[in-house]
């Protein structure tokens, strides 16, 4: 047996038993007063953590039963912040820093990885992950196209890797309870799910080109990773790569329909396939058909007509109708219903949308039982890939119909040529 198969057979075991040890070992070692024992932590890494990697970050310091000692980054001035962040937190020095996430991979004491890099690396990086033997957690989108996701979801699954995309809605009380009155037909019959999304726009012209930087410094090959070769610019560094070909996935649709479309899937009892019809039927209206004749309708998050919402419920939002009354939940610990006796179980919560705590909670209890995490490769696949034929809809100008077991568009050469890309070498898998 491997000795990472070994310690995470150890992590298992001690989720469920106590080992007596002898009393001359410290409290801290034995995990007395709060703490728990290294051998039972499990040890994570990150590839990429910017300002949202550092929001995830915070989430796992939070637990007591994980440790983060490495980041992998190509900028220099983000994975000195990160180890600044994490030394600073453990009170020691020892996070060690890496240009190329190979270094994180690689390395034997690593159970898990935190991914949290834009939306180009988001896949490979993670079967990369999955190859080298690690769980995963990944910031959504988690892919860049149907394509991805297919081979995200199959990389996992071939190497029984724990995976929990960051749509961390799934672990928010009031979002849990909104999906709950749909799944137990407390709502009746559904009939129409909506998810909140952001205007599609067309990608944006490229960036001036800039000299490129001391690869010391910013190694930009490494950043780009499978992208198309474009000349460097400092701004996409900064997080001005959003909505640039190549760079972003989709047309804006995925950026929060990875979120809303992921909960209306979920709430569809939908997680293991997609709607079969997409049409872009007005400008930030979209409407699809599931098999079973439950209709998602994706209309903006935000302004008027299509786009308006129970106002003080928080961005992200979405609405469950079912034949008996409907319910509607967003990120400010909003929840509302057609009728009160829908909310008696109203949750009484502080978690907000946009708070991956008990999310990563979620993917730490499943390392150690190996169990699917609530937002698993599966989800992903399925509800991601209904953002891609909603993309690919609204981009063609017509409807489209899709084959949830093929996962191919029907008799449709032009909107089948849209669901890959080609991986720039040597990112390829």
């Amino acid at each position: 047996m491997s000795a990472k198969t070994s310690r995470r057979t150890l992590l298992k075991a001690a989720a469920g038993a106590a080992i007596g040890i002898p009393t001359f070992i410290p409290a801290s070692a034995l995990g007395k007063n709060g703490s728990v024992a290294p051998s039972n932590r499990i040890v994570l890494g990150g590839i990429g953590l910017g300002p949202r990697g550092r929001k995830v970050l915070d989430g796992f310091f939070a637990q007591n039963d994980c440790q983060f000692i490495a980041v992998a980054d190509p900028q220099k001035e983000r994975r000195e912040l990160i180890k600044s962040k994490t030394d600073e937190h453990y009170g020691n020095s020892d996070c060690v820093v890496y240009d190329d996430m190979s270094g994180v991979l690689e390395r034997d004491d690593i159970d898990a990885v935190i991914i949290t890099t834009g939306d180009r690396w988001h896949a490979t990086a993670s079967i990369y992950a999955a190859r080298a033997g690690k769980d995963i957690y990944c910031e959504k989108p988690c892919a860049m196209n149907i394509q991805e996701c297919q081979e995200l979801d199959d990389a996992i699954t071939e190497h029984e890797r724990v995976f929990q995309a960051g749509t961390q809605r799934r672990s928010v009380p009031n979002f849990q309870v909104a999906a709950d009155l749909a799944l137990t037909g407390k709502l009746g019959q559904m009939k129409e799910v909506h998810a909140g999304i952001l205007q599609l726009q067309n990608y944006l012209e490229p960036l001036p080109a800039q000299p490129e930087p001391d690869p010391a410094f910013i190694d930009w090959d490494k950043w780009l990773g499978p992208a198309p070769q474009i000349p460097f610019h400092e701004d996409y560094c900064r997080g001005r790569w959003r909505n640039h070909e190549g760079l972003y996935s989709a047309w804006r649709l995925p950026e929060w329909g990875s979120h809303t479309i992921d909960l209306c899937q979920w709430a569809a009892d939908a997680d293991g396939t997609t709607p079969i019809e997409y049409e872009a039927e007005s400008d930030g209206l979209l409407h699809a058909r599931y098999a079973n004749g439950i209709k998602l309708v994706m209309r903006l998050s935000s302004g008027k007509g299509v786009g308006d919402w129970i106002k003080g419920l928080g961005t992200c939002p979405v609405r469950f109708v079912g034949d008996e009354g409907w319910v509607e939940a967003g990120d400010h610990l909003g929840i509302e219903a057609s009728d009160p006796k829908f909310l008696k179980d109203k949750p009484e919560s502080e978690i907000r949308g946009t708070d991956p705590v008990l999310h990563v909670r979620n993917f730490l209890d499943c390392v150690k039982t190996r169990e699917q995490p609530v937002c698993n490769s599966t989800a992903v696949r399925y509800g991601h890939m209904a953002c891609f034929a909603a993309a690919i809809s609204w981009k063609l100008g017509r409807k489209v119909t899709f084959d949830p077991k093929t996962e191919t568009f029907v008799n449709d050469d032009e909107a089948n040529g849209m669901r890959s890309y080609e991986r720039r070498a040597p990112y390829s898998i």
